[in-house]
């Protein structure tokens, strides 16, 4: 059985493009490396060749686990999400009332989350303790530098 993983449009663009890549440009690298590594001479006592042939399989495994994610991604339009609770990418406000600080974050799928880009994995701590949540409400969520208290101040597409 298959397990369905929702991404954003940009997201899954961009899981098909790094497909791409590896499947083009890293499949060229290795087949060089295989070939230079056999001009080399016997092939039982070559390092290299053992080598590229295991970053090869590497690859192709890596490839095979993106085709996975493609043939079972779906793409959730923002016409599909609310704004009444916290749920899957929508972008929430939050007070921290232990900094006194106003923070930004889009909830993500996993394979999507990167917290430079204000984007967070709703099965992070956070993620886990936002959702279903409302404007107003006030959350503890434990995270390792200790506990902190927020506050949803908006939630937006």
């Amino acid at each position: 059985m298959s397990n369905v993983v929702f991404y954003t449009e940009e997201g899954l663009q961009k899981l098909k493009h790094e497909l791409h890549r590896l499947k083009t440009e890293e499949r060229k690298k290795i087949a060089q490396q295989i070939a230079e590594a056999r001009e080399k001479g016997d092939l039982s006592e070559n390092a290299e060749y053992t080598a590229a042939l295991e970053a090869q399989a590497h690859l192709e495994a890596k490839i095979g686990e993106m085709e996975q994610l493609v043939q079972n991604a779906r793409v959730v339009s923002q016409s599909q999400v609310s704004t009444e609770k916290v749920s899957l990418f929508t972008k929430v406000k939050l007070k921290n009332h232990n900094t006194a600080t106003i923070v930004e974050y889009q909830l993500v799928t996993e394979s999507e989350s990167n917290v430079s880009q204000g984007k967070i994995s709703v099965t992070s701590p956070i993620g886990k303790c936002l959702i279903g949540k409302c404007i107003g409400d006030i959350v503890e969520v434990k995270v390792p530098a200790g506990v902190i208290k927020l506050e949803v101040l908006q939630i937006s597409l």
